[in-house]
């Protein structure tokens, strides 16, 4: 379950809320802290056994350090060798005609909770991915009864291999169809027949105050088919995370690690969009605070990558940024424009040389003084097409042309 999180006392430089990388899904943290763990135990141990065989009367002096990394410091190798990881899932051609269909919210009376429930349960799965680092655990939903199923983008991303386990404990080796890192949204496909799809109703007939479910697997297998309830609490709620603006369903339903990918369903039983995060803070407790992607961008992401198997048509300049605003541009001695937060690797914008800390001030010899008005000047443009952007760096002016490329070769979504 990815995290959003949330620092109501962010200092200069902020970070784009919920820019964090997700806590929870990858198991690789628990076992490196469990060998750390085991690691000093057995230190311990040895230095325990050292002292008893000295004589009483030695100095017991400090030993010198043995040289090596702290624990931050693994984590901090760890987590980049986990960003920069590659997925290798076999995939599946382009070429699918499957299209997903979104229901009609039927009239009459709302379904009991239990009858939810049996409607769904045999729809949501269980996904496992692994790589040569890490596993990750999540939560999927049968889309076709031949075997196409959809889960979020961010269970998979890095994994050399995917199984998906059926609530009847078969379990299938999946291929990737495709996967789009903008939208969390990823399709496999299992060589499975007779499966039960579910039925995904109008995630826009939502409102704020409907009744809803998630099913998912939270913490992984042992708790695999778990219901809860909640309501709609927000709908269009915009969120950040690692650069993308999603624009996501808020619930109340409870949403733990390994229900990424799963099931958030009205009361007519439809499903009505894709659990993928939750909001975290650094300094408070949050409950409550879940979010989905709704079905209205399931639909447009998973019809297209069963058919091109990417998403195209994004051209990107290749950076992560926010806008300084006339208040922080007073207090920290920075013009207006677009503060650079991130640059992405493989892209022009990192091979013409832009920095992190760099303000754009223009593009095209046009001022811009917010995020919006940045992409604002890549609207009709396609990758491949330039920009001239004028940068800010430490008091100095910098121009430089960026050729755009597709965002789906900076994420690492392409075969």
């Amino acid at each position: 379950m990815r995290g959003y999180y949330y620092d109501q006392n962010r200092v200069y430089p902020p970070e784009p809320v919920g820019s964090r990388r997700p806590k929870g899904r990858k198991v690789w943290r628990g076992v490196l802290l469990l060998a750390c763990t085991l690691l000093l135990l057995a230190g311990a141990a040895l230095c325990l056994r050292i002292l008893l065989d000295m004589d009483v009367n030695q100095s017991l002096a400090s030993p010198t350090p043995t040289p090596g990394y702290e624990r931050e410091d693994w984590l901090d190798w760890w987590e980049e060798q986990e960003e920069s990881a590659e997925t290798t899932v076999e995939r599946v051609p382009a070429g699918g005609e499957l299209t997903l269909t979104l229901l009609p919210q039927p009239e009459g009376e709302p379904h009991s909770l239990q009858q939810i429930y049996q409607e769904n349960v045999q729809s949501v799965v269980s996904i496992w991915g692994e790589s040569e680092l890490s596993y990750s655990f999540g939560t999927g939903v049968v889309l076709s009864e031949d075997g196409y199923v959809i889960t979020n983008a961010h269970v998979i991303k890095g994994c050399a291999q995917v199984e998906v386990v059926l609530q009847d404990d078969r379990s299938f080796g999946a291929l990737l169809v495709g996967m789009d890192s903008q939208s969390d949204l990823a399709v496999l496909k299992i060589d499975a027949y007779n499966l039960r799809p579910a039925a995904f109703g109008d995630s826009a007939q939502l409102e704020v105050g409907d009744e809803v479910v998630a099913i998912g697997n939270p913490l992984g297998q042992e708790l695999r088919g778990t219901m809860t309830d909640g309501i709609v609490s927000a709908i269009n709620r915009d969120v950040n995370v690692d650069g993308y603006t999603m624009s996501l369903i808020q619930t109340t339903a409870a949403l733990n690690s390994g229900n990424s990918g799963g099931a958030l369903i009205n009361r007519y039983g439809q499903v009505v969009g894709i659990t993928n995060m939750k909001m975290y803070a650094y300094d408070d407790t949050v409950e409550g605070l879940g979010f989905a992607i709704p079905t209205a961008t399931v639909k447009a992401v998973a019809d297209v990558l069963i058919r091109d198997g990417v998403v195209t048509g994004r051209p990107a300049i290749g950076i992560t940024g926010y806008t300084v605003t006339d208040g922080m541009a007073e207090v920290y001695e920075l013009p207006v424009g677009v503060y650079v937060d991130e640059v992405k690797e493989g892209s022009d914008a990192a091979e013409r040389g832009v920095r992190p800390g760099d303000v754009i001030v223009k593009v095209n010899g046009q001022p811009v003084t917010d995020i919006d008005q940045l992409l604002a000047r890549k609207e009709g443009l396609e990758a491949g097409d330039t920009l001239e952007l004028e940068l800010w760096r430490e008091g100095e002016s910098l121009e430089l042309e960026i050729t755009l490329v597709e965002q789906y070769v900076l994420d690492g979504d392409g075969p």
